[in-house]
């Protein structure tokens, strides 16, 4: 039985003294109405209404039970009011790339506090970011997927030390394999954990096997070190020109762009089956500006994407769990 229900029924015939008008204010049929009421005498063992008169009345059994049932659906609303305002301040965790804009993330969080959405910022690996959407605690996360099939792309090259750096045209791979007469050994070509999940790692490794660079060359380095790296002019970086511009490394994009990364911004669904929880359409461009992301196959221009459900849509907002 549901007792709320029930409840409510017994206090809106009392206070409406006609079963009518109580179905009426609850936006119930009579019949179902008085099917309520017939089944919490039984549940509670006594009659509530006295039905021989024209206009309802309630019984003494009736009367002395009214005030408790009004402080059960009292207390209800008072916890459902409490919940709300919870959900409504609670802060809601969006798990990013390591690489990820500070600014970008800057304007997220801004934006969420204008709209009374507190976002908290963690910098995660994809495989954790996967994790945390699907045990509830990340509230949103940004997903590593083939950028063939994404929403968001972002493309991916090499940087290194402006004097020795590339020189800003499309970089294909071939065009790294060692000369003849070059002294050295060639530089080595870093990658940090954003760019080591398996599939993508297959694929370049496979990309460099057929351009003839050795698997040996491809190197994978802390964020710290591989930027150190770089900068020395000791090794080139795989990486975004956002993150390339922030450390003053020289960046030229790769040629093959299915060596590029791919995205989905998703909700967890624990978050979208909750009741009260927050309208974000607005969250999704903005946080695929902090990216660096342009749009992939059906996908939409952060930068001018509308705020709308359509929108919304298109960006792929994908609820996982």
């Amino acid at each position: 039985m549901d007792l709320l229900a029930h409840l409510e029924a017994f206090v809106a015939i009392a206070e409406e003294g006609s079963f009518s008008a109580a179905a009426d204010k609850l936006y119930v049929a009579q019949p179902v109405l008085s099917r309520r009421i017939k089944t919490l005498e039984q549940h509670l063992g006594g009659t509530l209404f006295d039905r021989t008169r024209r206009r309802v009345g309630t019984t003494d059994f009736g009367v002395l039970l009214l005030p408790h049932a009004r402080d059960v659906l009292s207390r209800v609303d008072h916890l459902r009011q409490v919940a709300s305002t919870a959900l409504s301040t609670a802060t809601h965790a969006l798990g990013v790339p390591p690489d990820t804009d500070p600014a970008g993330l800057a304007r997220v969080i801004r934006a969420g506090a204008d709209r009374g959405v507190t976002i908290g910022v963690r910098e995660l690996s994809a495989e954790d970011r996967e994790h945390g959407l699907t045990d509830g605690s990340l509230a949103f996360a940004v997903l590593r997927v083939a950028p063939e099939t994404a929403s968001l792309r972002v493309a991916l090259g090499l940087a290194t030390a402006s004097h020795s750096g590339p020189s800003g045209r499309a970089v294909h791979l071939e065009d790294l394999r060692p000369r003849r007469g070059a002294e050295g050994p060639p530089a080595p070509i870093l990658t940090t954990g954003e760019d080591e999940v398996p599939f993508a790692a297959e694929r370049l490794a496979k990309a460099a096997a057929r351009a003839g660079i050795s698997t040996g060359r491809i190197r994978s380095a802390t964020s710290a070190a591989a930027v150190a790296d770089a900068l020395a002019g000791a090794a080139m970086l795989l990486c975004t020109a956002p993150f390339a511009r922030r450390h003053a490394l020289s960046w030229s994009p790769l040629a093959d762009t299915a060596l590029h990364r791919g995205y989905e911004f998703a909700l967890s669904s624990r978050l979208t089956e909750r009741r009260g929880a927050p309208e974000v359409t607005w969250l999704g461009p903005l946080v695929a500006s902090a990216l660096g992301a342009t749009s992939g196959p059906g996908g939409v221009e952060p930068d001018t994407a509308p705020n709308d459900h359509s929108h919304h849509a298109r960006i792929r907002l994908a609820a996982r769990g």
